[in-house]
């Protein structure tokens, strides 16, 4: 079986986006990008919503994001990624695929692959349609020490309970703290 983890950042409050798609809140230094850059080297596919993915591929192609994050930029433009989206009819970021299908069933088929590991980028709905249906077995969440007024909440429609294990964490310097959790 392969295996599909979620990662997201987060405020305090719970909030993985504000008003507007609004990501400012999240601080993301040196040593936050070469973790990234470390588990982009990991070769995973990254796995997007609409919202998310034209929100990555408007950045990381551009010369701004290979000039101040080089490593993470590579990662994120060599990487394999799969958009699911029933509104996009065509992609440009290189090594993309457009699923319009079922979301569900589109992932069951990729996690049956053995060995295929698999990452959630952001994409709110996309965590909570794949929590619901049992398909998420590890969640990574860079809380920030920052609480905003309003936004999206990370499990937002969630219907169900979901009870999850810490199996790691780890404190940036900047105050983030990262925590992963397996599903009970």
């Amino acid at each position: 079986m392969g295996k599909l983890i979620a990662y997201n950042f987060t405020t305090l409050n719970g909030y993985f986006k504000g008003p507007d798609n609004d990501i400012s809140w999240h601080r993301h230094g040196e040593e936050e990008s070469g973790f990234a850059a470390d588990n982009l080297e990991a070769k995973a596919t990254l796995l997007f919503g609409r919202v998310t993915y034209e929100m990555m591929a408007g950045f990381w192609p551009t010369p701004m994001a290979i000039e101040s994050m080089p490593e993470v930029a590579k990662g994120m433009n060599e990487a394999e990624k799969i958009v699911f989206s029933t509104t996009l009819d065509t992609t440009d970021w290189a090594n993309t695929t457009l699923v319009k299908d079922n979301l569900v069933e589109a992932v069951r088929k990729l996690k049956a692959i053995p060995g295929k590991v698999m990452t959630i980028l952001g994409s709110g709905s996309i965590i909570a349609q794949l929590a619901e249906a049992r398909l998420i077995d590890e969640y990574q969440f860079m809380i920030d020490p920052v609480a905003i007024g309003e936004g999206t909440p990370s499990f937002q429609g969630l219907t169900g309970k979901l009870d999850l294990k810490l199996v790691d964490h780890r404190v940036f310097k900047s105050g983030v703290v990262l925590l992963s959790y397996e599903v009970v």
